[in-house]
């Protein structure tokens, strides 16, 4: 499967966060701390979902870039 994935810049950190798998967070120090750490979260909240007997929710969500006139 593949999850949209959103990271933001925060004051200090990284913040990323997966939009079909509310309360999937991760932060870390740099980008790819980030990217790594989320992967791990979005595999952890999977195998929670499926430990619960949850259903596993499909990527949905999709990501675009729109280019504006400076």
């Amino acid at each position: 499967m593949r999850y949209a994935v959103v990271i933001e810049k925060a004051p200090a950190n990284y913040a990323a966060y997966v939009p079909d798998l509310p309360g999937c967070i991760a932060t870390g120090a740099t980008v790819a701390e980030t990217e790594s750490l989320i992967r791990e979260a979005i595999e952890f909240h999977l195998e929670g979902l499926k430990a619960d007997g949850l259903p596993i929710p499909p990527p949905s969500s999709q990501v675009e870039y729109v280019d504006i006139p400076a």
